[in-house]
């Protein structure tokens, strides 16, 4: 197997009694990077995920960690410390602080002082949490909570952290400040697969994206790539003067495919097959007619727009 590989499987199946959640999915995460997985629920992420922790025992098929194999009805030590896995419903221990309960996992994995106080000190400092090390949990906000069992999942020092939902039920805030924790862990060189259904958050945090449905990975590249192929390119268009004369303008260039009126209706999204000489040309334009322009940008389409497009297509 490549090294550079972090995660490779080959035909990996898991079948409850007669229904396939995860079906003969090859899956392969370079190391580095972070990978998000997207689908709907009961698409197979969080199967696919217990497998690769070794939660889940896979009825066919092959895990590679780092180039080594994960044996089947075998205890997997080695392995099992390059993984940091946070599941989407791991129990907290409200009666504990902050401090013991870190204390507490970090002596199941057999961290010894002086280096034991020094990791948890770095993991509370890395989660914003080293001015609550002596509160119970309890009276944690769910941020908190959820901050501080991502510092349980790295305790350890992983090279491979497993993320399912982690910023589900997380308000707006909360998410930033998980997203921001991620970017370090990942300029620290650590690989990182994360499940969400909060798209606009693996964007910004991803660097490839899979799409699950109904067991199978229907969609493995990096974003640049699913960006290349499926997203098209949008123009914001906004005008202080009447949409109808814009829109007969934008009308007039061959390159403009649709236009959609914005919430503000004031503002039109183009769809624009022309390159960026060929929007410079439209611009131009539109000023020679004489329309106000307030605004004029190019943007691309969002991840949730092409997930959206992709299952649309798979079900039309």
């Amino acid at each position: 197997m490549p090294q550079q590989l972090a995660i490779s499987t080959r035909g990996l199946t898991k079948q409850f009694e007669r229904q396939i959640a995860v079906n003969d999915v090859d899956l392969q995460v370079q190391a580095g990077e972070v990978y998000g997985l997207i689908g709907p629920n009961g698409a197979g992420k969080t199967t696919l995920i217990r497998m690769l922790a070794t939660a889940e025992e896979p009825t066919v098929g092959e895990i590679y960690i780092n180039g080594e194999p994960l044996v089947r009805d075998r205890d997997n030590p080695n392995l099992k410390r390059q993984l940091g896995y946070l599941p989407d419903d791991f129990p907290l221990y409200d009666d504990l602080t902050v401090w013991d309960y870190l204390d507490y996992f970090a002596r199941l994995y057999r961290l010894t002082e002086p280096k034991r106080s020094r990791r948890l000190k770095e993991v509370l400092e890395l989660v914003q949490l080293t001015h609550k090390r002596q509160s119970l949990i309890a009276t944690l906000s769910r941020g908190m909570k959820q901050r501080l069992s991502l510092a349980r999942t790295i305790i350890h020092e992983p090279v491979l952290l497993l993320l399912d939902e982690p910023v589900s039920g997380l308000d707006p805030i909360a998410r930033v400040q998980f997203r921001e924790i991620i970017k370090v862990l990942q300029e620290a060189g650590m690989t990182i697969l994360i499940s969400s259904h909060v798209l606009s958050d693996l964007e910004e945090l991803c660097t490839s994206v899979g799409i699950m449905e109904l067991g199978f990975l229907v969609e493995s590249a990096s974003l640049e790539n699913l960006y290349q192929r499926l997203s098209r390119q949008q123009i914001v268009v906004a005008t202080m003067g009447n949409l109808g004369a814009l829109k007969a303008e934008l009308n007039n260039c061959p390159q403009v495919e649709g236009i959609e009126v914005l919430a503000d209706a004031q503002s039109l999204c183009v769809h624009f097959s022309g390159d960026v000489q060929e929007s410079a040309a439209l611009l131009r334009s539109l000023i020679t007619a004489g329309i106000p322009l307030t605004d004029f940008h190019r943007t691309q389409e969002s991840l949730e727009s092409i997930f959206l497009k992709m299952g649309h297509q798979q079900t039309s």
